[in-house]
């Protein structure tokens, strides 16, 4: 059983902050049913070569959209509105995370929506929030990490800001979120009072900035450092080409933070004379002699491949890791020894590889593939509202749910399952 087994979401998310919140949620045993227009969650067609193409579903959707159910609602339509606040009392949650307004001009806020289901927990993921001079603004991952000072401390120091790629604030918002909405959970279910939830986009990627900056915080900016991280041997090292040829991820970082870490990281690589040299004796000799420290370090990480790096510092007990390329994370063998990547069959697209829950606890639900579009409307809305054939066909033949294009391939899908 899933720990958060009872709990229903009608997840009315888009691309990824929202969507990695209500997986989170699907994760852990929550009843997600994901609400999408009869052209489908525009996330769906990222990496498509062409517009309408439906041959196969992304990488992109089924990454963040796992363990889901899908159903078509058209909101537009005022039968289709209806249905949502129909099938509203049946959820705990309401999750949206689209563009500033669009909610309100579909008319499903939050007093729309508690008003037919008091318990309900209405949550919002903004770019910036409800309130304040930018909450009309339109906001994707790199637009809020931007926000959040994210890209200002990220470059060589005498270089352009730079924008950190992972989409940390799309995820970490979400899972953020999840949180909230669980806690609210916790509530509604002690006192039977539902809530609107807010988090802002900024705001939360600013929580992935509070180590920075500390010796003048809040009077000064936090620099750049490159590939260098204070304390004179915290760095990235240029290591040896694995396959003699080289390429751009052929390093590994190693840190160092007490007395300790600097006397073991000495004598791993031969050079224990330095853990008494006057020049290198504490951090701020080191400091002050970093240039020249790092080529000492660095000559000897030139010899060994990042990998070899690893398995040398790693057991002498230095904190290091080599730079994991995004291949390294299917091939590395500590990863797959934890079953990190795990193979998936999809209804359309075969044997697919997903990242499975980070999160190891009882109540973590087994890895499903994503939903194909429309795969549950039937299924969902007939449980919701206790629908015959017929009036399920008067909804679909009005336009208020499904998507015709894809339905029949949808149907199919669903019932192998």
């Amino acid at each position: 059983m899933g720990a958060l087994e009872g709990m229903r979401v009608l997840d009315m998310t888009q691309y990824e902050a929202g969507t990695s919140c209500t997986q989170v949620l699907a994760w852990l045993g929550a009843d997600v049913v994901k609400v999408e227009p009869p052209t489908g969650d525009p996330g769906r067609g990222v990496g498509r070569v062409a517009p309408g193409e439906t041959e196969d579903e992304r990488q992109y959707f089924m990454n963040y959209n796992a363990n889901k159910r899908s159903i078509v609602i058209n909101l537009k339509s005022e039968e289709g509105r209806q249905v949502l606040l129909d099938m509203a009392p049946h959820y705990d949650i309401f999750v949206e995370n689209y563009g500033p307004g669009v909610i309100e001009k579909l008319g499903i806020g939050y007093d729309a929506l508690s008003e037919v289901n008091p318990r309900i927990i209405h949550a919002r993921i903004k770019g910036f929030g409800l309130t304040g001079p930018y909450s009309e603004f339109n906001c994707y991952d790199w637009v809020a990490q931007a926000s959040a000072g994210t890209f200002s401390v990220t470059g060589e120091p005498d270089g352009p800001p730079m924008h950190p790629a992972p989409t940390m604030s799309d995820s970490g918002t979400g899972i953020q979120m999840a949180l909230a909405i669980t806690a609210a959970y916790v509530e509604q279910q002690r006192t039977g009072q539902g809530q609107e939830i807010e988090i802002s986009m900024q705001e939360a990627t600013t929580m992935f900035m509070r180590t920075l900056g500390l010796d003048k915080w809040g009077t000064d900016a936090a620099p750049r450092t490159g590939i260098h991280h204070g304390g004179g041997v915290t760095a990235t090292y240029p290591c040896k080409p694995e396959d003699g040829e080289g390429d751009s991820n052929d390093w590994a970082f190693i840190m160092v933070v007490t007395s300790q870490m600097w006397d073991s990281l000495c004598a791993a690589i031969g050079k224990p004379e330095l853990s008494i040299d006057p020049r290198y004796e504490d951090p701020t000799a080191r400091m002050e002699n970093k240039a020249e420290l790092y080529e000492v370090v660095a000559s000897w990480t030139r010899e060994h491949t990042k990998r070899e790096v690893m398995n040398i510092l790693g057991p002498a007990g230095v904190p290091v890791s080599y730079v994991f390329s995004s291949l390294d994370l299917f091939t590395d063998p500590h990863l797959v020894s934890r079953d990190f990547i795990q193979t998936v069959e999809h209804p359309i697209n075969g044997e697919v590889k997903l990242m499975r829950n980070p999160i190891r606890m009882r109540g973590v639900e087994a890895l499903q593939h994503s939903p194909l579009l429309d795969a549950h409307t039937n299924e969902v809305v007939t449980a919701d509202l206790g629908l015959d054939p017929s009036g399920l066909g008067e909804l679909r033949e009005a336009g208020a749910i499904g998507s015709p294009f894809v339905h029949e391939l949808a149907e199919t899908a669903a019932g192998d399952d």
